[in-house]
């Protein structure tokens, strides 16, 4: 904050912030006589969303008083932006302004008392908000003056002889020596110690304390050739401090880091060995493989791609990471944990060839470093590519695994400047003292439709304010690492050059991005780091056919790979993001720790540099959409693959694959599969209950024991080897073992499956063992006695349904069988025969395969961990109601937890609700700790706080039954009862049903009491818009198109036909819950609303304005909606919905 006295003597105390749109009509509230005539017509909205900066002043009662706008490019359009440089040069003297540090003012408003003031305060916080900043520049017309209030922040720039630019306007220049002095660097000498010992004090007590007071003025005194000290000046006072030494052992370097980019921090020499040697007895074949595994690598190891160590994106393979140095693994080896931007996270294989340096060192230490204020000078430019530049960008990304595609990006530039197809293409080189340092190739958007309809892009920009071709592609970005902190000068230069106002950059999911050189390649982009990834939107399944020419265009429901969209935009460029160093460490990819890591990491303001993932096969969606092995499990229907592509949380979370075998609490690491260690400030524990190995009873079946006799010691862990043909599946790789063991053992064998278990995992399961083509009769249906009155499906016509199914396939159902013993035949690692006990008398069956989904609970190693770490188990994990388990800095969520026996709710747990608002909700409690925007919340009232949270979402359970039908049960958070006791009671409210299970058309929806969508239950043999029919759960039936009154008056026989009808699709649109808050708020208001005008006895009452506008807003999405009266075109829109 800063006080600043008005013309009348009267004092403010001011803050500058970023501006806000709401600031617009107090910022319009300040406009003069001068505001128009010294910077002309301005349509705020417009400039401030193109602009690079824009600044208020606010004083103590949050009331504007200043406001200031700034481009990278002059104001009047005096010349093109493009070109201004070369403007300056041609027609001002003593010109030393350059793109890197020069930015002209577009706007000043202020208060006229304290406008002296502001603008000396706005000048001077532009100014350190961009350290690389010199000059502010301001054109005005020749015969305008500035007002009182910006004159003593200007001074005039002199014209250079010959020039006619005076005659039309006046160019003035606000420079950084004013507020910033310039920092002289010399070297060190003793005087210089009294002003820095204030520094040194205060910016490393422990140094002091280690050194002793006078540490300083030793390393001043005793320099030689090999240690130098500098120190930098403002005015007559030292500011700065650097210790340098040029003893360096480079051969540590060598063994730890990759130093390619930087030849080894060794001067050249001839006997250099740079390249691996050939080796000719090699087969061809196993050759290109072993280039192939040297191209990938060159991805994180070779010279100019500049991967920064946060943000790397590694799409290849297997492997998924991003790396960051704060993550020390001590001892990583597992073999899918080897491509990474840091080496620190790198393991070598046997074979890896490391280059020779036979020059001296080429490197000084930096020991000490101090300062109180940060400058950069060097000259860093930008221009547009050339041919001659060819050459030079060759010998720049030589190493890149797709240098390929980069020059031939360019050489379509240079010689027609567009692709074939008439897509524009722009190439831009970055150049330090003549050397090529950098290369980025640009595409206009051509598919900036899609963008808006399916990501939300106007989080970021208002769409309106751009043009079609200010929108560009980001196809390549290459920058030698030295100067990767000029990543973000070089993206404004682009957007300035290609007159772009926005940049895009996908980055497509590993089966997409399968060879690096091919039609959709976009190489590896250390811009991401500066880019914010764009949170994709949740589109409406459209029924074409009953739509017909009321459909959507095909821009928007047309069919494409899913990628994940990261944005950058003018204004991001200047905005700094909070990076949050804290080492966070997820241990499970359950829904609860996806949803948590995707909460943080779509947080645009905040930058999670040291996000890492424990699980057991890494990260979920690597395998081809629809593969068959999905079929297995049923679905929570959190997320997709389409979900898991569009966040690539590979590009910001390192994955670490293994089992949590252990955790020290006391050093705070994690220890991966007995041997490794992740270190953590906050541990996130998310496993979740999975399937585990049943032991058998032993029960001697020879003398016919019942259930009676050994349901005492059952269910109990099985802790021997398990066979290799015993499976449970809880993951999709589980299920992909399994399918592929199945295919090469079973499907073209004989002999039994037996499918184990009273979930509905074992009805999915079957049905996908029938859809390989085994045959039903081989296939065992084993259900263990239940232990709940509640069954898994919960609706006896469902139930009976199955029971049908399967029956129709052959398929042999026991009840109330518990498993007695499996026996192996010639192979000890096979099951060939399993019994089981029963309520009468013992059974056995054949058995090749056995699926076991009986025993479902805490991993055996997982809950070991927790208990060695004296974190406190009570059959799971206890949390509070904050996710605090009884460390500080553990957390935990999901089905591996329960809340504490204080809150006497033993019944509720995190099962109970839905996995990704737990996740959601996690990390919010966790952004708490991290992000300065957030106010604190209040305390709950007294007595409430021993209350536990209860979450709104629907729980969610969807996959694919006996006979094919697709089953969908949608229902509200809640402890599980029979359908049967919840119809009588007396306050269930109303059911509506359609169809029958047995025909495979049968839709049952629960409206409770308070007229809301309380359940949903589909079973049916054509597949149905899943993400639709979520949208319908709490909606209140007069929504639904009068729902209630239509079921009593008999107009509706099928709800699937009735939810595809046109009126329904703004209710699945993503953003039609801002239309319910709004309407909501309109209700709330106290205001009367004016009585609407007459209208004719034909006419139909139009809908309020914001029903209006919402639909107005999303013409894209929802075009077979009828304009307003007003809106209508001659041929009106028959056949189109009305509200």
């Amino acid at each position: 904050m800063t006080t600043i006295t008005s013309s009348r003597g009267h004092t403010e105390v001011v803050s500058a912030r970023r501006t806000d749109l709401r600031d617009v009509s107090d910022i319009i509230s300040l406009f003069s006589h001068f505001t128009e005539d010294v910077f002309g017509r301005i349509d705020i909205m417009h400039l401030l969303e193109k602009s690079n900066l824009s600044l208020t002043l606010c004083n103590e009662k949050n009331e504007v008083i200043a406001h200031a706008v700034f481009l990278d490019y002059p104001n009047w359009n005096i010349t093109d932006q493009s070109d201004w440089e070369s403007f300056l040069h041609k027609n001002y003297l003593n010109n030393k302004c350059t793109p890197l540090n020069t930015l002209f003012m577009h706007l000043f408003v202020a208060k006229e008392e304290y406008a002296a003031g502001c603008s000396q305060e706005i000048i001077r916080k532009v100014f350190i908000e961009i350290p690389e900043l010199q000059f502010i520049l301001l054109f005005i017309p020749a015969d305008e003056n500035l007002e009182p209030g910006l004159e003593s922040a200007f001074e005039k720039m002199v014209t250079a002889p010959g020039s006619a630019v005076d005659a039309n306007f006046t160019l003035l220049m606000s420079p950084r020596h004013r507020y910033h002095p310039q920092l002289h660097v010399r070297k060190a000498r003793l005087e210089d110690y009294n002003d820095l010992m204030p520094i040194w004090t205060r910016q490393s007590e422990t140094l002091k304390e280690t050194y002793s007071e006078y540490f300083l003025a030793d390393i001043i005194e005793h320099q030689d050739e090999e240690n130098q000290a500098v120190v930098c000046e403002a005015g007559d006072t030292v500011v700065g401090f650097m210790s340098l030494c040029s003893q360096v052992d480079v051969s540590l370097f060598h063994a730890c880091f990759d130093l390619g980019p930087f030849h080894g921090l060794c001067k050249p020499h001839p006997e250099d060995v740079l390249k691996a040697p050939q080796e000719p007895s090699i087969p061809e074949d196993e050759d290109k493989s072993k280039q192939t595994s040297q191209e990938a690598e060159s991805i994180s190891s070779q010279n100019v791609e500049c991967i920064s160590d946060q943000d790397a994106a590694v799409q290849k393979g297997e492997l998924t990471t991003i790396s960051h140095p704060e993550l020390l693994l001590d001892d990583i080896t597992h073999k899918d944990f080897k491509a990474s931007a840091a080496p620190l996270l790198e393991t070598e294989e046997k074979d890896t060839f490391r280059p020779v340096y036979r020059g001296a060192s080429n490197a000084v230490c930096i020991r000490l470093f101090c300062i109180d204020e940060k400058y950069e000078t060097r000259s860093f430019t930008v221009r547009r590519a050339t041919t001659n530049d060819i050459p030079g960008v060759k010998m720049l990304i030589k190493t890149l695994s797709l240098n390929e595609s980069i020059l031939n990006d360019l050489k379509i530039f240079t010689s027609a400047r567009r692709d074939p197809d008439g897509t524009p293409v722009q190439a831009f080189i970055a150049e330090v003292l003549d050397q090529i340092v950098g290369i980025s190739v640009i595409r206009d958007e051509m598919d900036i439709e899609y963008i808006r309809t399916h990501y939300n892009i106007e989080d970021f920009i208002h769409f309106n304010y751009h043009e079609q071709e200010e929108h560009g592609h980001l196809n390549h970005f290459a920058l030698n690492p030295i100067f990767h902190h000029y990543t973000k000068h070089f993206l404004k230069e682009i957007l300035r050059l290609a007159h772009k106002s926005s940049l895009y950059y996908p980055i497509y999911p590993q089966y997409t991005e399968a060879k690096f050189q091919n039609p959709r390649a976009h190489s590896l982009t250390s811009a991401l780091h500066y880019m914010v990834p764009v949170r994709p939107r949740r589109q409406i399944v459209y029924p074409l056919e009953e739509l017909g020419i009321n459909a959507p265009s095909e821009q928007v429901s047309k069919d494409q790979p899913s990628y994940s969209l990261n944005h950058i935009n003018r204004k991001l460029i200047t905005e700094s993001k909070t990076s949050i160093n804290s080492r966070i460490v997820v241990v499970g990819a359950s829904d609860v720790g996806i949803s948590f890591l995707e909460t943080l990491v779509f947080c645009p303001h905040l930058k999670f540099n040291n996000l890492t993932l424990i699980s057991i096969h890494g990260l979920p969606g690597k395998d081809l959409p629809a593969s068959k092995h999905r079929r297995f499990l049923i679905n929570s229907h959190c997320f997709n693959d389409e979900d898991y592509a569009q966040m690539s949380l590979c590009s910001w979370v390192n994955v670490v694959v293994g089992k949590m075998t252990g955790i020290n609490r006391t050093a705070k690491y994690v220890v991966i599969s007995k041997q490794r260690k992740v270190p953590y400030d906050y541990l996130v524990l998310c496993t979740g209950q999975k399937y585990q190995v049943l032991s058998p009873t032993g029960a001697d079946i020879t003398k016919l024991p019942t259930n009676r006799d050994v349901l005492s010691e059952w269910p109990q862990r099985y802790t021997g080897k398990v066979p290799s043909n015993h499976f449970n599946l809880n993951d999709d790789q589980d299920c992909l073992q399994a399918l592929h063991w199945l295919e090469e053992n079973i499907v073209n064998s004989e002999g039994n499956i037996i499918v184990y278990g009273n979930t509905i995992d074992i009805y999915t399961t079957v049905e996908t063992l029938l859809s390989l083509g085994i045959n039903g009769s081989r296939i065992h249906l084993v259900q263990p006695p239940l232990t709940s009155d509640v069954t898994c499906l919960n609706n006896s016509e469902i139930e009976s349904a199955v029971q049908e199914a399967l029956s129709e396939a052959g398929v042999s159902v026991y009840y109330d069988s518990i498993l007695a013993q499996w026996s192996k035949g010639d192979d000890p690692d096979l099951i060939t025969c399993a019994a089981f006990t029963t309520n009468t008398e013992p059974f056995k069956l054949q058995c090749s395969a056995f699926f076991s989904f009986a025993y479902r609970t805490v991993d055996y190693e997982t809950f070991k961990a927790i208990n060695d770490a004296c974190l406190v188990f009570d059959g799971r994990l206890v949390i509070d109601t904050e996710f605090h388990t009884n460390d500080v800095s553990i957390r935990a969520a999901g089905s591996l937890t329960k809340y504490s026996r204080k809150y006497y709710a033993d019944e509720w747990t995190h099962s109970n609700f839905n996995s990704k608002e737990i996740g959601f909700e996690l990390a919010t409690s966790m952004l708490n700790l991290f992000d300065p925007t957030l106010k604190p919340f209040s305390k709950p009232p007294e007595g409430m706080d021993s209350l536990i949270p209860m979450y709104k979402g629907c729980k969610i359970k969807g996959g694919v039954l006996p006979r094919g039908c697709n089953y969908l049960h949608i229902s509200k958070p809640e402890i599980p009862i029979q359908l049967d006791i919840e119809l009588a009671l007396s306050d269930h409210g109303m059911e509506i049903i359609t169809g029958k299970a047995r025909h495979g058309n049968y839709f049952r929806m629960h409206i409770n009491k308070y007229s809301m969508v309380d359940s949903i239950t589909c079973f049916s043999k054509t597949p149905f818009p899943v993400s639709n029919y979520i949208c319908l759960y709490g909606q209140h039936e007069r929504l639904l198109n009068d729902l209630h009154y239509r079921w009593n008056e008999g107009q509706i026989t099928d709800l699937y036909s009735y939810f595809r009808e046109p009126w329904s699709m703004a209710i699945y649109h993503d953003q039609f819950i801002d239309l319910k808050k709004e309407l909501r708020q309109i209700l709330l208001s106290e205001q009367v609303p004016e009585p609407p005008p007459e209208r004719l006895a034909d006419e139909r009452p139009l809908p309020p304005e914001p029903v209006l506008r919402y639909l107005r807003r999303h013409r894209p999405h929802l075009p077979m909606y009828a304009p307003a009266a007003g809106e209508r075109g001659a041929g009106g829109a028959a056949g189109r919905a009305r509200l």
